[in-house]
């Protein structure tokens, strides 16, 4: 490595680094946060079975994981001007992302409650409980535990794909590697350095998802024997 290329990466890093505290995981945490909101409403949804949303909830998950993210990017940040709707850049990523992303989580949180026993809803109408209390007392802790794990990695992926909101105008740090790069041409090397950033988050997501598999399993344990 010559001596111009090791100080544009040693410049480069702390521009990119910032950037991605800054921009990428206020992005990812939001959209991710919001996202979990839709997954649950859908699945709730879902299991109550209410007739006529349950249908459009079907519609929606049907929809958005049968097309591209990048698309849906596409479609509301350049589509929706035409029909007289103009969102900013980071508020239109938030949107897409929490939409993209909840019809994903949702299918992971039906699945998670569909787990638990039916007859602890039962019991929670046995006791007095209305639906949504059973749900949010009994069911949905326990349902909790089995997602947790996917719902860790979506948030994982859910990272890297903030990359793709540098296409409408997002300065997040793949932006800015791009900009840094088309300057100074040693994209190879830039690209490289944006990569190693986004494992390091990457990382710190997963050791922290090891983390609390490990509390729920002492949860679990201790559930066990107050049983």
């Amino acid at each position: 490595m010559n001596q111009r290329l090791a100080d544009i990466l040693l410049e480069s890093f702390p521009r990119i680094f910032t950037q991605g505290l800054l921009m990428t995981i206020p992005l990812t945490v939001l959209s991710f946060a919001l996202a979990l909101v839709i997954a649950m409403l859908c699945a709730m949804i879902q299991i109550a079975n209410v007739k006529g949303l349950r249908q459009a909830v079907r519609f929606y998950i049907w929809l958005i994981r049968g097309t591209p993210l990048l698309v849906q990017l596409y479609l509301v940040y350049f589509g929706l001007p035409d029909l007289g709707i103009v969102l900013p850049a980071f508020p239109c990523a938030v949107l897409v992302f929490a939409l993209n992303e909840g019809a994903y989580c949702a299918e992971t949180m039906r699945a998670a409650i569909e787990s638990v026993p039916k007859g602890q809803l039962e019991a929670g109408y046995c006791v007095g409980m209305s639906y949504f209390q059973t749900m949010r007392r009994i069911i949905l802790p326990q349902a909790f535990r089995t997602a947790f794990p996917p719902l860790s990695n979506s948030l994982i992926s859910m990272i890297k794909d903030t990359s793709l909101a540098a296409n409408i105008t997002v300065a997040e740090m793949f932006m800015t590697a791009q900009r840094v790069a088309g300057r100074t041409y040693e994209h190879l090397a830039l690209y490289a350095e944006v990569a190693v950033i986004y494992l390091i988050f990457c990382t710190v997501i997963t050791r922290l998802q090891a983390f609390g598999e490990k509390r729920l399993a002492r949860m679990n344990g201790g559930d066990v024997i107050r049983a």
